[in-house]
């Protein structure tokens, strides 16, 4: 039967499951691997969520997703066998735990990230920017008519860094340094010369950087590297200003605290300056002390240089 013969409510179903079939094909997501992994699509979408959230549930996680219980719990303990999962028991309720990826897990979810991004870039890439923000737009307003946006939702979410992230890191502190504090230029070189060398010498079991965004957008960063085996080093955090009061600077330390802990690293250090009152704020109550400050002149300023460092 011919479609214009239908009721219009007919042709607004047999429309939406066109769409429906038309990007399931389109975006590969019907493949036995997901962006050519091991992974189903389910499998990859609960990975992602405990990539991205600093501590969860199994229920938190079968609410969000609304996957069946029983399903969830054979493809948890799936990730457990593979290394990939580890449970702290709750200390509010003894009959929950708490869900992490280990470093294996972290490292298991990077190529999948990365072949999402690559995919939808290679997505993108042959249209125009005007046909790039109306797709965008299309989508958008999709989500906000389906109503994908729970309350539940957090307003930002973290993520792994992707290509074209380190710029953003470089410029971003930069500006906003020197636009706060006054700082010249040899910050954003040293900032420059620390996301190099991060690039050049990653090390995906023991070192991270987050990413915050907020609509899509990048607000905010922090990076944990390798000083030592033992020692791991927290390193350039920073929240855009818009950004700040939603708890994103305490959300990203944690993330840091929690990942050297699995990492295996006994203490973890930073290092940062005197006036920079409100990051300190946020050092001290994740539990780390002063252990030695020096005053020096840099950025154009006399400063006062301050090691801090947790005890793991």
């Amino acid at each position: 039967m011919n479609d214009v013969a239908l009721p219009a409510s007919e042709q607004r179903i047999a429309a939406v499951r066109r769409f429906t079939r038309f990007y399931t094909r389109h975006m590969g997501v019907l493949r036995e691997g997901l962006h050519a992994s091991p992974f189903s699509l389910t499998e990859a979408r609960v990975l992602y969520e405990l990539a991205n959230r600093s501590s969860s549930t199994a229920a938190d996680i079968a609410r969000d997703l609304g996957l069946d219980a029983g399903y969830l719990s054979r493809i948890l303990r799936g990730f457990a066998q593979r290394g990939f999962l580890a449970r702290a028991r709750s200390q509010n309720d003894g009959r929950e735990s708490h869900l992490a990826l280990t470093p294996a897990g972290h490292e298991a979810f990077a190529p999948l990230d990365r072949g999402s991004h690559d995919e939808v870039a290679a997505l993108l890439a042959p249209l125009s920017e005007g046909a790039q923000a109306r797709l965008i737009e299309a989508m958008a307003t999709v989500e906000q008519l389906l109503g994908a946006r729970s309350r539940q939702t957090p307003p930002y979410l973290l993520r792994p860094h992707h290509v074209g992230d380190m710029g953003w890191v470089v410029s971003r502190h930069g500006a906003l340094y020197a636009q706060e504090y006054n700082w010249n230029m040899e910050f954003e070189a040293l900032v420059a010369e620390i996301v190099a060398g991060f690039i050049k010498n990653f090390d995906a079991r023991r070192e991270r950087c987050w990413v915050a965004e907020v609509d899509g957008a990048p607000v905010g960063s922090v990076f944990l590297v390798k000083h030592s085996d033992e020692v791991g080093k927290l390193r350039l955090l920073l929240v855009e200003p818009q950004a700040r009061g939603m708890g994103i600077g305490a959300r990203l330390v944690a993330e840091c605290i929690r990942f050297a802990r699995l990492s295996g690293y006994r203490t973890l250090t930073l290092w940062t300056n005197d006036v920079l009152v409100a990051a300190r704020r946020i050092y001290q109550a994740a539990g780390f002390r002063l252990a030695q400050e020096e005053k020096h002149h840099s950025f154009g300023h006399d400063l006062v240089g301050q090691n801090w460092e947790l005890s793991l």
